[in-house]
């Protein structure tokens, strides 16, 4: 549970983060998503959730 909990503390940070940096550049940027089709916005979150994944597992496997 200590994991999930510093997992799920550091992704809202990360999420957070381009919100308070950037707000004008992220609302264009949203602007501009909503007008992709959603093939485009699926094939970029399943890149997303594959890309995190091959870092879970670096993490876990990779020799320290």
């Amino acid at each position: 549970m200590k994991l999930f909990l510093l997992a799920l503390g550091l992704a809202l940070i990360l999420e957070g983060m381009p919100y308070f940096l950037f707000p004008r550049r992220l609302r264009e940027l949203l602007a501009t998503l909503s007008g992709q089709p959603e093939t485009t916005l699926r094939f970029f979150g399943l890149t997303a959730m594959c890309c995190g994944l091959l870092l879970l597992v670096a993490g876990r496997y990779l020799p320290r």
